[in-house]
């Protein structure tokens, strides 16, 4: 018995140092990766949202456009910077960072679909107050299907960026899934598991995987500002992670597609792998649906060939 015990004390113990030793692993993690102070904050630039305080931008005038990032890990606003400068000449730019992305509040909850609808809807109405464009990339897209879909009177054109395909957003949570949620919110191990998910290495392979055409010509300043953006605020930040891969974001967008006759642009990357297939499904939902493919360029053609990507918002806003 007296084995047993000092068995058990023992490894309490161990369990109880390397608790602690991985909690300053992951607090190194953090705040090691805000070193380059990549995504600067002005205090005046949020907007007070009931789950949590909203960074954005504005820039310019004229008639508004609202950007929206790409909902991955690591996302934020600094997706937009090679065209915001641009954009700003002939419009009012106002470019978010998502609840649980970038600079913005991250809350310890499940995030999903309303959450941003909510989100986008409420940004419109209090902050931009009039109707107003919208360009959303990647699942973002989604989002910005379903606001107009509820409010119709506060938008006008929709630009999507290498949006989903309905099979991807018709994936729901399983209890494998929300096992695997469980695990990465669970304290410190669970930080850990996702500080290994989104380390630099991580992001780099994300690039070269799945958002650059080439990923040659990746920028560092890009790299440092996903990797910076995935570990700000610390362990809040696997909150979302966890929502994303367990497929609580995910929601069927398919009927809000059909009734919406705002006008409506894709803009594929000339090397987005299903790209001519998602155009043509999203073109049988709503004919009105107009679309482009940008050469040279992946699933972040606004950052590869930002020449390319501003003529088609030329022709199209």
């Amino acid at each position: 018995m007296k084995k047993n015990k000092y068995r058990v004390i023992t490894l309490a113990i161990l369990f109880g140092i390397a608790t602690v030793i991985i909690h300053i692993i992951n607090k190194i993690i953090a705040a090691s990766a805000i070193f380059k102070d990549m995504l600067r904050v002005s205090e005046k630039n949020y907007f007070n949202w009931r789950f949590g305080d909203i960074y954005y931008t504005k820039s310019g005038s004229g008639t508004p456009i609202l950007l929206i990032h790409d909902l991955v890990p690591g996302g934020s606003s600094y997706e937009w910077e090679r065209i915001e400068k641009n954009l700003s000449m002939k419009h009012t730019v106002y470019s978010v960072d998502l609840l649980g992305c970038g600079r913005s509040d991250k809350p310890s909850i499940t995030y999903t679909n309303f959450i941003y609808v909510q989100m986008i809807t409420d940004f419109v109405k209090n902050v931009i107050g009039e109707k107003t464009d919208v360009i959303a990339c990647g699942l973002s897209s989604s989002f910005a299907i379903m606001a107009c879909h509820n409010e119709k009177e506060i938008f006008n054109k929709l630009m999507l960026v290498n949006p989903p395909s309905f099979h991807s957003l018709n994936q729901t949570p399983t209890k494998r899934r929300k096992l695997l949620k469980f695990m990465i919110e669970f304290p410190v191990f669970g930080t850990l598991i996702y500080n290994m998910m989104t380390c630099e290495s991580s992001i780099n392979n994300l690039f070269i995987e799945k958002y650059y055409y080439n990923p040659f010509h990746m920028d560092s300043d890009v790299l440092d500002a996903y990797y910076e953006a995935a570990h700000r605020n610390g362990n809040s930040a696997k909150f979302l992670y966890a929502s994303l891969i367990s497929k609580y974001v995910n929601i069927n967008i398919i009927h809000g597609l059909k009734s919406i006759d705002n006008s409506i642009f894709i803009v594929e990357g000339e090397e987005e792998p299903t790209g001519k297939s998602i155009i043509d499904s999203y073109a049988s939902a709503n004919p009105a649906i107009e679309s482009a493919i940008i050469k040279r360029s992946k699933h972040l053609p606004h950052i590869e060939n930002p020449e390319g990507f501003l003529e088609q918002v030329g022709i199209f806003f």
